[in-house]
């Protein structure tokens, strides 16, 4: 298959678009360009689908959303050194977005920056237990001690991590988000994890452990985000600059710790308790539609609400059931479009079929295989959907689970699947 010239596609996709002055902000995902338009009548769907080295164009979540595949960063570094400060951002104007769009993009706007390096440290710490479990590494040894750090420190961390992307989000001040983060992994906070009774100022705290927390950070942060505005309105000028980090963090961090973090962890356990009655209880159900439907939540963009669930799975439970069908999805749509590659004449959809075709085996990636290929002859997608299905029924009766969140679904991914109960059946 020809390499694509991003340089010279950037400014063509710019101008389809409708140029840089229709362009409000643009960022990325794992394979999609996702640009905010002023006005989404000015760009040239048609065209930007004809377009080498564009997969398709999907329209949700406030987003015009243009598919390339895995070069997607190219793509970007490309457009944001002719957009300049234009680009960079993730928020949709407001009266674009109905509730569930908003959310989407909530969620997609805060975990996309990351996601990458959250699935490439998920994925080294498969393989260290793996190692582990086959006996080549002594989990004693000096060596899988740094070796661990290495793939676990992110996602113990993970509240900094999201302090940041949040912050971004919601337009507050980063480093005062990643204070209040820092303070939730605190060791001495951790160390009040210990079932005894504890106090601020005589008022009782709840301790939890925030270690690997989602939702805690995210809901104090989108509160920072208001609080400081309010304070950057209200103190003089001469003292601004010093005085609206220190109060944010004076508040925020007890507020966090007596009320938000308690409130939003029992919410949040409760949600990844409820995940798991539906697998332990009718593991049939769960995994046929959640492997028979991912790819088309995949489409729609709706996946991203899941990921939240998923990553406090594991924070809750040490696991996550909600992972264990999502492989068969995208082994099967991955296999569809390498049947299309062995049945086709047609050189150029051989072409296209067997890197995306690839891309999805190795690397999770399905949205090439998806628009280019399966969902255009529509069999293959809807075979693909069956097989998803099938797959991710057997899965869950196996027990089909993960133990590092943002792992991608697929046979470079398998060593994550290992906690299994029964994984030669998954």
């Amino acid at each position: 298959m020809a390499k694509i010239d991003y340089a010279a596609l950037a400014p063509d996709l710019l101008e389809k678009v409708g140029g840089q002055d229709n362009v409000s902000s643009l960022s990325h995902c794992a394979t999609r360009l996702r640009f905010v338009l002023k006005d989404e009548s000015k760009a040239n769907t048609d065209a930007i689908k004809d377009t080498s080295g564009v997969v398709t164009v999907v329209q949700a979540g406030g987003q015009y959303q243009v598919v390339i595949g895995n070069d997607v960063p190219e793509v970007y570094d490309a457009l944001m050194n002719r957009l300049g400060p234009v680009g960079g951002g993730d928020e949709a104007p407001a009266e674009h977005k109905n509730p569930l769009d908003a959310f989407i993009a909530l969620i997609s706007g805060i975990f996309s920056p990351m996601l990458w390096t959250l699935a490439g440290t998920g994925l080294f710490k498969a393989f260290l237990a793996m190692f582990v479990t086959f006996g080549w590494i002594s989990d004693t040894s000096d060596t899988y001690t740094v070796l661990y750090a290495a793939s676990d420190a992110f996602m113990n961390f993970l509240p900094l991590v999201l302090a940041v992307t949040a912050a971004r989000h919601f337009k507050a001040n980063q480093f005062t988000a990643m204070a209040i983060a820092g303070a939730l992994v605190y060791p001495s906070i951790i160390a009040m994890n210990d079932g005894g009774s504890h106090t601020f100022l005589g008022i009782p705290l709840i301790i939890m452990s925030y270690t690997s927390s989602v939702i805690p950070i995210i809901v104090s942060v989108w509160v920072q985000s208001h609080f400081e505005r309010w304070l950057m309105r209200v103190i003089p000028s001469a003292f601004r600059n010093f005085m609206t980090p220190w109060i944010v963090v004076l508040v925020m961090v007890p507020l966090t710790l007596l009320t938000i973090g308690p409130a939003t962890t029992y919410l949040a356990n409760g949600v990844a308790a409820a995940v798991q009655w539906l697998f332990n209880t009718v593991p049939l159900l769960g995994g046929a539609v959640m492997g028979g439907l991912w790819q088309v939540f995949v489409m729609f963009g709706l996946h991203w609400g899941l990921v939240p669930i998923m990553t406090q799975e594991i924070t809750s439970n040490g696991y996550s059931v909600l992972y264990g069908p999502i492989e068969a999805a995208v082994l099967a749509q991955a296999a569809a479009g390498l049947a299309v590659m062995l049945r086709t004449r047609d050189r150029k959809t051989r072409e296209l079929a067997g890197p995306a075709s690839l891309s999805g085996f190795l690397a999770g990636v399905t949205e090439p295989i998806i628009y280019g290929v399966n969902l255009p002859r529509k069999l293959p997608f809807y075979f693909g959907i069956v097989g998803g299905a099938i797959g991710g029924a057997l899965g869950a009766i196996a027990g089909g689970r993960v133990e590092q969140a943002g792992v991608f679904p697929s046979l470079i991914g398998l060593p994550a699947y290992l906690s299994t109960p029964n994984f030669v059946l998954c």
